[in-house]
């Protein structure tokens, strides 16, 4: 009898829809807030994408049978680039385009049984949802957390928009489908100040046990703590002065010249008007076209500005260079040059014929300048450093912060590699920027009351032209002033859509309030997220990090109880097909919807789940999905055979001929709760087809093989939940298992009593006796003696004693 995946799914799948079992409780006693990362409708879902869907599903489902009150929601990451670039290929609105793919995909994830709670779903790109993401760029206003500034920014010339550093891979753009050499433009745009929160987001992953240790090491060198000294250089004869971060004050004698980025704002003050100024400008130009990468890894170059910074400490009067080996992200875009002492410094003075000045010996040496072939970087003595001299590098910092610290020209500080989230974006599908720009009044907040300020549908022009297409809406840019009523400018500009993710999660637990984003009442009965999943790795410093930002400034607000968002986050490993990832732009996808509709819902999730460790990268092959089939097909032919016992409960007498059996039962149910417990699906299934396979093998069929294949249908579900249901209606259970409580384990039969003792004459191994139980002792002699093996070399010859270790040896001494 063949199993028919259509009727079964479409069946269940309607009844669990009916009973509403994935509705979240409205007042949760038991709460378990599940979420999978939403994901970007880019057209139907394929199953690279349904990897994170289907461990989600499962992870839901065993915490529902386990007792919790499940919230487990879904939505669509729905605005960015690929929709935009997309309609502008096509031509068509990127509104209809993503809309379409939603639906589509709505479908291919039903038809999987993944078990959300849809009234929730989201999607981001719609009035009601990004009307609450204008609300939170306000909030961020209100609290200083959000400005706007002229600054150099990476543009994207293939995207035709600024991106955020964290979305600059290598010097080029993060989209995969983009790649291209990013640039270096001046532009006023709206940043939010996430380097307040530095320290706090810091400090919050030492508390984050469940988070995966290399996401967290990443955020941490993402943030980049660094504890060193300020030192203030005034420029001589100008009313300018430096502060510049140092992790070595103590090195502070042996500067001879000052580098300044190309980027940094007081370049065009000291060159202007001079002879040097077309030089620098020349110089600045080319060096603001070269990525990051180029800049850290090519010989090291500058220009001179023909002014000088005077060392704070000395007095010395250095020449001052701009040189693109400062990245403006680094501390303050300036490096005092102490050649003798740093790698790229003494590079950059061998270049130009700069001093070289020695100021930290190894301890129990003397360098000298005149010989040195690379900076000595390492701890040691100070020389040449007035009263400092003779100090060693640890007292050396302390000494020359203090005394910096005393003369109010620096001091101990902290600087942090995070720097500000730049989020203006110059494209259409975005959510708009709620100011708008006043002759009279300036810059002006829309109020809340007059939230969303809606895209233009009307707009048919989405081709980048290096500023935002609103920009050309007149019925959009042009508008009132919320303050005066007069004339005003709409900001044209849209927020980069991490911003509509940074807070998704918020919205799901209240996701029809017209009110609020959502209320405290909801945010206290849900929050923290308990098991987040997606690809950690890959948002580590994205966003993860944005995401607790922005539930650090709620949390400060009072919005919602929780400064981290997630106890737990689980990373998943990629999908490939033929060596590579799974991708539409690889062509080597496997559509989610095409595939169900052929081979099953049950057959898709088993493939996915079987074939590696979930936090593995895993090879999609037809060899998965036929090894998927032949499991599911075996178990319904043996239930089917026994259907009418395939709802056994506990066994009521166990004997010595069904113990075994019965033992592999309760092992299997143990491991899999374990493994269910720790994401390791792989090898639960791989224990539930162990457990098949015993009991195809076993010829009584009493009650303990009744119960094994109950076992078998009771723990499947999670994994291949239609199948699983049908099977147990089969079998006579009622509705459906996950409304049953979770299959437990008899401690008393999780180890197999079978014992091999050690049979040793003269401490020679001669044989082994298999026992059950604990077995005296006088009859693991007795049976010793009767074996045959053993007999041969103890027979006609004087047993002179016996030596025996219950349960593990006999040793008959002749």
């Amino acid at each position: 009898m063949q199993y028919d995946h259509r009727a079964t799914e479409r069946k269940w799948q309607d009844y669990w829809r009916e009973r509403g079992l994935f509705k979240a409780a409205r007042h949760p006693k038991k709460k378990f807030y599940n979420l999978v990362m939403f994901a970007y409708p880019s057209g139907d879902i394929h199953m690279g994408h349904c990897k994170n869907y289907v461990i989600g599903d499962v992870y839901a489902r065993y915490k529902m049978r386990r007792g919790y009150d499940v919230l487990h929601p879904f939505g669509w990451d729905a605005f960015g680039l690929p929709a935009e670039n997309q309609a502008i290929k096509i031509g068509t609105h990127p509104e209809k385009w993503t809309l379409e793919n939603i639906r589509i995909s709505d479908e291919s994830l039903k038809s999987l049984g993944i078990g959300y709670d849809w009234d929730r779903e989201i999607i981001t790109c719609l009035p009601e949802y990004y009307k609450w993401t204008q609300w939170m760029f306000l909030l961020f206003y209100k609290m200083g957390l959000a400005y706007k500034r002229e600054a150099y920014v990476n543009w994207c010339p293939g995207c035709q928009t600024v991106l955020a550093n964290e979305q600059v891979i290598d010097g080029s753009c993060y989209r995969s489908n983009c790649h291209a050499v990013i640039e270096k433009r001046k532009l006023n745009q709206w940043f939010f100040r996430i380097t307040e929160y530095a320290e706090r987001l810091l400090e919050g992953l030492d508390r984050l046990d469940g988070w995966p240790e290399n996401v967290k090491a990443m955020q941490r060198n993402w943030i980049g703590r660094s504890e060193g000294c300020d030192i203030v250089f005034k420029v001589a004869g100008r009313d300018i002065e430096f502060k510049v971060f140092t992790t070595r004050p103590d090195t502070v004698y042996g500067v001879t010249f000052m580098s300044v980025a190309p980027e940094h704002p007081a370049v065009e003050e000291l060159v202007k008007g001079t002879r040097f100024e077309p030089d620098v400008r020349q110089y600045v130009q080319a060096a603001t076209k070269r990525t990051e990468r180029e800049r850290i890894e090519k010989d090291k170059d500058g220009v001179a500005t023909g002014c000088h910074a005077v060392n704070p400490l000395n007095g010395e009067r250095v020449p001052i260079f701009v040189a693109d080996y400062v990245l403006p992200e680094y501390g303050s875009g300036v490096v005092m040059g102490v050649p003798a002492h740093d790698a790229r410094d003494f590079q950059f003075a061998r270049r130009y014929n700069l001093p070289v000045r020695v100021v930290i010996n190894p301890p129990g040496a003397a360098l000298s300048a005149e010989s040195l072939t690379e900076a000595y970087e390492e701890p040691g003595i100070m020389v040449a450093s007035d009263e400092f001299t003779a100090l060693d590098t640890a007292a050396g910092i302390a000494a020359v912060s203090r005394m910096l610290a005393e003369r109010e020209l620096g001091g101990p500080s902290v600087h942090y590699r995070l720097k500000d989230w730049l989020i203006s974006r110059q494209r259409y599908w975005g959510a708009p920027i709620p100011i708008v720009y006043c002759d009279i009044c300036g810059m002006v907040p829309v109020p809340e009351q007059d939230l969303p300020v809606e895209l233009p549908n009307e707009t048919t022009d989405f081709i980048p032209k290096g500023r935002s297409p609103l920009a050309a809406v007149r019925d959009f840019i042009n508008t009132t002033c919320p303050k005066c009523g007069g004339m005003a400018m709409r900001d044209p500009d849209t927020m980069d859509t991490f911003v509509c993710s940074s807070w998704y999660f918020l919205r799901y637990l209240d996701a029809h309030n017209d009110k609020e984003f959502c209320t405290r009442e909801n945010a206290d009965r849900w929050l923290p997220i308990d098991q987040y999943i997606g690809g950690g790795s890959e948002h580590a410093t994205g966003h993860l990090i944005y995401f607790r930002f922005f539930t650090k400034v709620l949390f400060e607000a009072g919005y919602i109880p929780v400064d981290e968002p997630a106890l737990h986050v689980f990373d998943l490993g990629m999908v490939l097909k033929d060596g590579e990832v799974m991708s539409k732009s690889k062509g080597n996808t496997v559509p989610a919807g095409q595939f169900v509709q052929e081979h099953g819902a049950d057959v898709a999730r088993l493939t996915i789940l079987f074939a590696a460790p979930p936090e593995r990268e895993m090879e999609w092959s037809d060899e998965g999905v036929t090894g998927a089939e032949r499991f599911m097909q075996r178990l319904y032919r043996l239930v089917t055979e026994n259907h009418d016992k395939a709802g056994a409960g506990v066994p009521s007498r166990i004997t010595g001929d069904n113990e075994a059996l019965y033992i592999k039962i309760n092992q299997t149910v143990a491991k899999v709760t374990h493994d269910l417990e720790s994401f390791k699906y792989n090898t639960a299934i791989a224990a539930l087809w162990e457990l098949l396979n015993a009991l195809y093998v076993t010829e009584r069929r009493d009650d303990v093989f009744h119960y094994g294949l109950r076992a078998v249908i009771d723990l499947l579900s999670p994994f291949a939940p239609h199948l699983a249901d049908e099977l147990w209606s089969l079998g006579g259970g009622q509705g459906s298992l996950l409304e049953q409580a979770w299959l437990e384990h008899d401690e008393r039969y999780t180890e197999s009593r079978s014992r091999t003792i050690v049979i040793q004459v003269n401490g020679r191994v001669r044989s082994h006796l298999e026992v059950v139980g604990t077995m005296p002792e006088g009859e693991v002699k007795k049976m010793a003696l009767d074996d045959e093996r053993v007999n041969r070399h103890v027979a006609g010859k004087i047993i002179k004693k016996m030596i025996y270790v219950p349960d593990k040896l006999l040793n008959i001494v002749v």
